[in-house]
């Protein structure tokens, strides 16, 4: 009775340590400014969300900048109204110019700044989310989009960190945005040869669907197949045997 009851306890324990390790790991995390989607093409243009939460219990966050990486100049950049919100837009030179539907660009945004109206902002316990438009998405295999948050009480979260590939997460990490190559682009890289091209699991699914199907018209027919066997059987029973 002991030994089960010990058992038990360090059970329990063990269950409150892995689940104070989650909590430990997931919460702060959550609570990071983020760009969404996370991912684009190189090239394209897309729609971009910067969502920042609120992560303190007594003021609320009351401007939002979000700096433009230097070294991947992006030709368009507009911003979606966002009620409660105004927005600022800095430029800055670039040398070489942007070639946006064949026109030479020699500035390109380099800041964003949503500053929210008296009384208003982001209030603890909620997020809001600022739209935005990119493109021609640069050459590069990643923007890093250092944003500071303000908040109303005066103190200033500064989301600069960038993340490193394999290592833990920074403390302050910026949101990142990956680009990848599109496809058929020299700088996509080719498949190996003689490499089959990977099953897609629709295709599982299909080869399943066909392989149930073939199994029930299989047993079917053997179904039939034995019941005209046992009707010819029973006639030739019932038939009367001819007198020599």
């Amino acid at each position: 009775m002991i030994r089960i009851r010990r058992s038990a306890s360090a059970a329990a324990l063990t269950l409150a340590a892995v689940t104070a390790t989650v909590l430990g790991f997931t919460g702060p995390a959550a609570a990071h400014v983020t760009v969404n989607p996370k991912e684009a093409t190189q090239g394209g243009y897309g729609r971009f969300a910067i969502r920042v939460p609120n992560e303190s219990d007594t003021a609320s966050t009351v401007k939002i900048e979000v700096n433009l990486p230097e070294n991947a100049p992006v030709g368009s950049v507009s911003t979606m109204p966002v009620p409660g919100w105004t927005v600022a837009v800095e430029k800055r030179k670039v040398d070489p110019p942007i070639e946006v539907h064949g026109s030479q660009l020699t500035e390109a945004v380099s800041k964003l700044t949503w500053t929210a109206a008296a009384g208003g902002g982001v209030k603890p316990g909620e997020f809001q989310e600022f739209p935005i438009s990119l493109g021609p998405l640069p050459q590069v295999d990643k923007m890093v989009l250092k944003t500071l948050q303000t908040y109303s009480d005066g103190n200033v979260s500064r989301w600069i960190e960038e993340p490193t590939p394999g290592a833990e997460e920074p403390e302050n990490p910026a949101p990142v945005l990956t680009l990848t190559a599109a496809a058929g682009s020299p700088s996509a890289a080719p498949a190996a040869a003689g490499t089959p091209a990977a099953k897609d699991d629709d295709d599982d699914d299909d080869s399943g669907s066909t392989a149930v199907v073939l199994g029930v018209v299989g047993l079917l027919a053997g179904l039939g197949g034995l019941a005209l066997g046992g009707l010819a059987f029973a006639r030739t029973r019932r038939e009367p045997t001819p007198k020599s």
